[in-house]
């Protein structure tokens, strides 16, 4: 296919009028589907374990918190992308909102952050895989994985729809039919199984057996699981109707997640004692040994690949379309604007694929060092994203209040206050991992990196006005 090159204007919010030179590839059941199993993934099913340790029973209301944050920022996203749909999504609000300097600092954040995370899902699954498949190596099967997916994101983008419409269907599925075996194991309906009642939710040392610090260093280490619910509205620019499918995926994800999320947990330590959760390994496998389902570890195992997968897919995907929307506003290369025939930034696409083998290869050899300090200086990049969305939201609400207010058709519950609540609460997690030892050095990092990001960001807004000038 020829590569085309793209063209944009602007409206009367600072919008494109044109609409994105993407394809429209995706329909509302890939909106649907991605907004529901973008946040379930291995952080959920593994790393779960750790928030459980140092919660107890109560990490259900660490999550119930962190969930509820979560839900206020993708609210907030889903009013402004609802409103003005761009391949971009909060890059593009954040420009229009704050100026330049906010749109070049969080795209690029974002991108970096994604292609970093990237590696370790694709570690992960090259692990799994070859566990199960011993001949092939490690690194033979990052390859094949990382060369599958970008051929897929590469050939259209109903391709990477499909893939993660079925792998979010499946962790969906894993999740519903893990609940309903909960449920019945916990009211001893199951065959071989006796009724637990609420003995491990009351028993060793009650529902807070570490207090309230305990669930707040519970909130700690789960905030971040809820990171990827950011792609369905960098998605819905490429579908037939991005308005109406941002809100509807919107409406539709966030509550069922928390019910996925609160609900898994209170099933765990439910059947489980608090206390026998091993961090680092799967509570849900825990619980169906438990249960005595045969083949529990596998199972799980399988499910958990899926999700990297997904993860990685999801990826390559929102990083190629941030690349690529920085690009079309001049914050990136120009040769990445090109789009093929079939509405695919084939360029962009591989620009972020090539960093991202990159970071595979760092992952590969220096897990402990060079990748452990790209990995920390993204780790509380998700903050400053979140933090950027919702003072954007406060800007750009009045503004298309005023401009056009027809566009308005999800809007952001209890205005201005709830966006407010969560400002207070994204600076509170960051004052939390400045008391946290182990998270402290993961927030300076990304800190820095930060930093630095803003200042190249800053410098080139002094280099434009002095050019203006001249």
């Amino acid at each position: 296919m020829h590569d085309a090159p793209t063209t944009s204007g602007t409206g009367p919010t600072g919008g494109t009028d044109s609409g994105e030179p993407l394809s429209g590839g995706l329909k509302q059941r890939h909106l649907t589907m991605l907004g529901l199993g973008g946040v379930i993934g291995a952080g959920l099913f593994v790393g779960s374990g750790a928030g459980i340790k140092v919660a107890g029973p109560g990490i259900a209301l660490s999550y119930l918190i962190a969930g509820a944050l979560a839900m206020l920022i993708m609210r907030m996203l889903g009013e402004m992308s609802s409103a003005m749909p761009a391949s971009g999504a909060f890059s593009v609000h954040a420009e229009r909102a704050l100026g330049r300097w906010a749109g070049f600092s969080v795209g690029w954040l974002y991108w970096f952050m994604l292609v970093v995370v990237l590696a370790v899902e694709a570690t992960g699954a090259a692990q799994i895989a070859n566990g199960w498949v011993p001949a092939v190596p490690q690194w033979g099967w990052v390859l094949i994985f990382m060369l599958f997916f970008t051929g897929a994101n590469l050939a259209a983008v109903r391709n990477f729809g499909e893939f993660e419409f079925w792998f979010a269907t499946l962790k969906v599925g894993a999740i519903v039919l893990f609940l309903v075996l909960g449920l019945l194991a916990i009211f001893g309906v199951l065959p071989h199984t006796d009724s637990v009642g609420l003995t491990n939710l009351t028993g060793q040392g009650g529902f807070l057996p570490n207090g309230w610090s305990g669930v707040v260093s519970g909130v700690l280490a789960v905030v971040f699981a809820f990171g990827g619910l950011e792609v369905v509205t960098i998605a819905a620019a490429e579908s037939d109707d991005p308005a109406r499918a941002v809100g509807r995926a919107v409406r539709s994800a966030v509550w069922r997640i928390l019910f996925f999320y609160v609900g898994s947990m209170l099933v765990i330590v439910a059947l489980l004692p608090w206390s026998s959760i091993e961090p680092g390994k799967s509570p849900y496998v825990a619980v169906l040994d438990r249960l005595g389902v045969p083949g529990a570890g596998q199972i799980m195992n399988v499910v958990v690949f899926v999700a990297l997968l997904s993860a990685l897919n999801a990826n390559l995907y929102g990083s190629s379309r941030m690349v690529f929307s920085l690009a079309e506003r001049g914050e990136a290369p120009r040769g990445l604007l090109k789009v093929s025939g079939g509405g695919v930034p084939r360029r962009a696409v591989l620009a972020s694929v090539a960093f991202g083998f990159i970071s595979v290869l760092l992952n590969l050899k220096w897990p402990d060092s060079v990748f452990l300090y790209l990995l920390n200086a993204v780790g509380a990049v998700l903050l400053f994203v979140w933090g950027l969305i919702a003072v954007s939201q406060l800007r750009l609400r009045r503004r298309i209040e005023r401009e056009a207010p027809e566009k308005l058709t999800l809007r952001m519950w209890g205005f201005p206050w709830l966006t407010w609540v969560a400002l207070a609460g994204m600076a509170a997690v960051i004052v939390l991992m400045l008391a946290d030892a182990t998270a402290r050095p993961q927030l300076l990092w990304s800190a820095g990196a930060t930093a630095l990001v803003l200042l190249i960001a800053g410098a080139r807004e002094v280099r434009d006005r002095r050019r203006s000038a001249a």
